[in-house]
């Protein structure tokens, strides 16, 4: 039987507004002793979004970590006490302009578990209305529309390449069927 590491202590390296950083020293089930590095992140939703025409909205966006513009779906970190499904309807307000009458789950998936604790919430929104909500960090995001029936060969071209949206897309996709 499987058992789980323990737990022995904790280090913080550091404190941000969107990540903490530690290192953990572990017990591993045969009783070797070791440690483990762990970005500690809120929880996020990654949504689909569906207009009438039956196009996937994308943002492409420049991400500074990676040193270019990726081509994703919406998504964002929920706030203290907001429901995952009130952020599908703010973050997408916010990033791109509309209202969702229509959310449907899809799921979800911890993003990297090797090393991070965050969990995304996947939904699907459609039914969209026009609205927007201002948010300081949204200006650059450019909303890009995509058939449906092209986004598997944006995935395996590699245009489409986080994880986030690779997975939420393939789960839509899948489910659609």
């Amino acid at each position: 039987m499987l058992m789980p590491e323990k737990k022995l202590s904790r280090q913080q390296l550091y404190q941000g507004r969107a990540v903490s950083l530690y290192v953990d020293t572990v017990e591993k089930p045969g009783g070797k002793t070791t440690t483990r590095e762990v970005v500690e992140h809120s929880k996020c939703v990654a949504v689909v979004v569906i207009d009438e025409q039956d196009n996937v909205l994308l943002e492409c966006q420049f991400r500074y970590p990676v040193g270019k513009f990726l081509l994703e779906i919406p998504a964002g970190g929920i706030d203290p006490n907001e429901e995952p499904v009130d952020c599908v309807r703010r973050e997408l307000q916010e990033e791109i302009g509309y209202y969702p009458q229509k959310i449907e789950e899809l799921g979800g998936f911890y993003s990297v578990p090797g090393y991070g604790t965050e969990y995304l919430y996947c939904y699907l929104a459609s039914d969209l209305v026009p609205s927007r909500l201002i948010a300081e960090d949204t200006e650059e995001i450019e909303v890009v529309r995509v058939p449906i029936s092209k986004i598997t060969q944006l995935i395996t071209s590699g245009e489409i390449c986080d994880a986030k949206s690779i997975a939420a897309l393939l789960i839509f996709l899948v489910q659609r069927e």
